[in-house]
């Protein structure tokens, strides 16, 4: 109840006040969490990418923890609205109105957070409510903040397990859309190794099943986050390999078109991409049904 509460304050401020802030508190865990240094630098310097285009993305980690309470707890109305700028949305859409249902791909790139309720709000009217996978936060006071966050007019959610799995089949057969981590590291026994910036990493098979057993469009998804108060940008493309959601697709296949299309995504705006996240970390054992 204490966390919500401080959420619930902390949505008042500013957005801009808030990524301005979020902005210091990336850099003050770059300083003190030796760790987090080596695991973003490790991870930056395989990518190939010049230190000067990831180095923003220090900041833009403490940003998207910043803009959560804002994100989770602002009021249904007014809707994003005018804070969101579109480019492909056009190409979602088409995609919707054939009917076999759409799987949008979205990594660690950007405000992922915002991205979802923008796409709820434009498409809920006329195309439903978007399903995601979520998986229960660690610790029960943020599970209830986040169960809350996520309950919004148009945006559906559905635990990751079998039951959760079968609604987003369901979903995508009926023509409707889903939202998907691609660069999450599953659970053991829910991925594949596959090459990701040159290093084997553990990928989910989840998307390629889906567009394999649906037929779904897919597209790729990023919110880009503009400078500090002034909105974003939702970014769209639709893609197709024969690799990946085809009846001759294989898991590893898909895997690595998977990670190829992610690494594409990622390179149009490295100082926005959670480098801190592990790629290359072992999966864990899942212990849940």
């Amino acid at each position: 109840m204490m966390l919500e509460l401080v959420f619930r304050w902390l949505a008042r401020w500013p957005l801009k006040w808030m990524q301005h802030l979020g902005a210091g508190l990336g850099w003050c865990v770059w300083a003190l969490s030796p760790r987090y240094r080596r695991q973003f630098r490790a991870q930056v310097t395989a990518a190939g990418v010049p230190w000067r285009e990831a180095r923003p993305a220090i900041a833009a980690a403490g940003r998207m923890l910043a803009e959560l309470p804002w994100v989770w707890m602002r009021p249904v109305e007014p809707p994003l609205g005018d804070q969101v700028r579109w480019e492909g949305a056009q190409a979602l859409e088409d995609a919707l109105a054939e009917g076999k249902g759409a799987i949008l791909l979205s990594p660690h790139l950007g405000c992922w957070e915002a991205g979802a309720q923008a796409l709820a709000e434009r498409l809920g009217p006329r195309f439903g409510p978007m399903v995601a996978l979520y998986r229960p936060a660690r610790k029960p006071a943020l599970e209830a903040v986040v169960a809350k966050a996520r309950t919004r007019p148009f945006l559906a959610s559905a635990p990751t397990t079998l039951a959760g799995v079968r609604t987003l089949i369901r979903a995508l057969r009926q023509g409707g859309y889903t939202a998907i981590l691609p660069d999450q590291v599953p659970p053991e026994g829910q991925g594949v190794w596959a090459p990701m910036w040159g290093q084997p990493a553990y990928t989910m098979t989840l998307a390629g099943r889906l567009a394999q057993q649906t037929g779904a469009a897919v597209l790729l998804v990023w919110c880009e986050r503009l400078a500090p108060g002034r909105g974003f940008v939702m970014h769209i493309e639709r893609v197709s390999d024969p690799d990946f959601g085809t009846p001759t697709a294989t898991p590893e296949s898909a895997a690595r078109v998977l990670n190829t299309w992610v690494e594409r995504m990622v390179r149009q705006a490295p100082g926005q991409y959670l480098w801190g996240y592990n790629r290359a970390k072992q999966p864990r054992q899942e212990t849940g049904a």
